[in-house]
């Protein structure tokens, strides 16, 4: 495998598109942080003991807390941990002066923690987890190992299992891809693409067919507009 090799987290039947949980967050306060005091879209992670929570709602909350780490025989693989989410993310949705402020607080921890000395625009691991999922199983970008990986190596992996996937009957998985010039593997696209387009050639096969059998006579003049209300019933 030839780098930059992107290590995904793969989690299956976790629904980050249901309804009540995209919508807790606040993307003015990922922006503006205290500055921005309305928070009641983040229930029911707004606020602690009275204080409001940076960043709010269930989405921040529940925070992939998974860690890994890679070795090629005893030496340790550098995971790269930088520019794994969007740029535009990064630049004008976190505010690079807005920081984590009573986060993980209260007596239910959801998911990882954050260092309330770097600033959210610099919290990739965040930004990449805000940007929620349309499907109940998706991948993330973790990092990125920059060294090339040759054929008979041995590669240990150790990880923490934090994260509770298991009292919702989910699963998880680690996933290490490459991409070329047209991007990474995605079967899915690819099928989908083959599945639209075998649809449209029978519908065209099926119109051809139509027209064959009952072809519309050239220049009639009772299929012109102002003929309509002439035509018999």
């Amino acid at each position: 495998m030839k780098a930059p090799i992107y290590i995904y987290y793969q989690l299956d039947n976790y629904y980050q598109n249901h309804r009540r949980y995209v919508k807790s967050r606040s993307d003015k306060q990922l922006r503006y942080g205290l500055q921005y005091n309305d928070t009641s879209s983040c229930i029911p992670e707004e606020s602690n003991d009275g204080l409001p929570i940076v960043p709010c709602g269930l989405i921040s909350w529940s925070l992939f807390n998974d860690t890994y780490s890679f070795f090629r025989g005893t030496d340790e693989l550098r995971i790269n941990r930088k520019n794994i989410a969007w740029k535009s993310d990064r630049d004008h949705k976190f505010g690079k002066h807005v920081f984590p402020f009573n986060f993980q607080n209260g007596t239910l921890i959801g998911g990882a923690m954050l260092d309330p000395n770097v600033p959210l625009s610099d919290q990739e691991d965040l930004i990449v987890w805000m940007r929620t999922a349309a499907l109940p199983s998706f991948r993330k970008l973790y990092g990125k190992i920059e060294e090339d990986l040759e054929a008979n190596d041995v590669i240990s992996i150790y990880f923490l299992n934090n994260y509770n996937t298991y009292s919702f009957g989910g699963r998880k998985k680690l996933v290490l891809s490459t991409a070329s010039w047209l991007g990474g593997r995605n079967n899915f696209l690819g099928m989908a693409y083959i599945a639209i387009g075998s649809c449209l050639i029978v519908l065209a096969l099926v119109f051809i067919l139509l027209h064959v059998k009952n072809p519309r006579p050239y220049g009639d003049a009772m299929y012109v507009s102002w003929n309509w209300k002439g035509i018999p019933n």
